[in-house]
């Protein structure tokens, strides 16, 4: 298991590689630059300015010398936020992301695993209608809707929840964005927990299980749920860096101080440093979380064997 998981490891350098060329010359491409404004600067500071971050270099040098910061751990700093690094910027801004992220990841499993294996057991049942009725609106619904309609009726109608803000340690603040970003994925994990259970409940040991005298409780707790799960178990990786780069969308709406605020910023205000960090930051993550996804299918099913 260490070896394939190093190996992994391994795999993944050059896939971040690419995607860092990618976005640096994708972003030096595009017109405009980071010290355009709607005066237009001296020539004199413009040149100033350019020779201060590395800007008057040909692009592969620039590139290069990115690449070497990268690897010390440099992300340089914001062009913009002067005062900042990137590095301190997305330190600032984690623990926000991360919380309203893990919590709605949680949310969508806790809520999602159970409808789905209600449909399951009810099917073409009321419930089953219901749930996967349900799960539809919720698929079919983008969060920058849900958003504003959860900030109008809770917090504007109601006055149960602020729409706004962020306080640390905060339940009330985090409510919303954790329920705007969990919905579509409470969705989607219903769906494949319904799908799955059902071919799982049609298959060979199963009906040995059943012809032994088992319990449905028992047949559904030891011998269906976890291969029930595995493509739950395949959906987290993305699902979970979807709650996290989504959240751009939610942090704006609420105006929450999270990486996705600055990610936004840096966009409009060309700011290439701030945008690289996140797409590394946000890149890393994903490759991150694919890894783990396929470690756990070795503890979900035991004739997966990573050597």
């Amino acid at each position: 298991m260490l070896g394939y998981a190093l190996r992994r490891l391994l795999g993944l350098v050059p896939t971040l590689f690419l995607i860092v060329a990618a976005a640096f010359f994708l972003m030096r491409a595009a017109p405009g630059g980071p010290f355009d404004a709607e005066q237009t600067l001296p020539p004199e500071i413009e040149a100033n300015l350019q020779a201060a971050y590395g800007l008057d270099q040909p692009v592969h040098v620039q590139f290069g010398q990115y690449l070497a910061g990268l690897v010390r751990g440099d992300l340089g700093p914001s062009f913009r936020m002067k005062d900042f690094t990137v590095a301190e910027l997305i330190a600032r801004g984690l623990p926000v992301t991360l919380t309203i992220g893990v919590a709605a990841l949680v949310l969508a499993l806790a809520m999602g695993v159970p409808l789905g294996m209600v449909a399951a057991l009810r099917q073409n049942g009321w419930a089953d209608h219901a749930v996967m009725g349900v799960a539809l609106a919720g698929i079919a619904v983008p969060n920058f809707v849900v958003a504003p309609v959860l900030a109008l009726v809770f917090g504007v109608h109601l006055g149960w929840l602020p729409v706004g803000g962020w306080e640390r340690g905060s339940l009330a603040h985090a409510v919303l964005p954790v329920v705007t970003l969990a919905l579509p994925f409470v969705a989607y994990v219903a769906r494949l927990t319904r799908g799955s259970l059902l071919e799982v409940l049609q298959s060979p040991f199963i009906r040995t299980a059943r012809a032994k005298g088992l319990p449905p409780g028992v047949i559904l707790r030891r011998h269906a749920l976890r291969p029930a799960l595995m493509p739950v178990v395949s959906f987290l990786g993305p699902a979970a860096a979807a709650l996290l780069t989504g959240s751009l969308v939610v942090e704006q709406v609420y105006g929450l101080p999270g990486v996705g605020r600055y990610f936004v910023q840096g966009a409009i205000n060309r700011d290439y440093t701030l945008v690289m960090g996140m797409v590394v930051f946000y890149a890393a993550l994903i490759l991150l979380l694919n890894l783990a996804v396929d470690l756990l299918y070795g503890w979900l099913d035991p004739r997966i064997r990573h050597d």
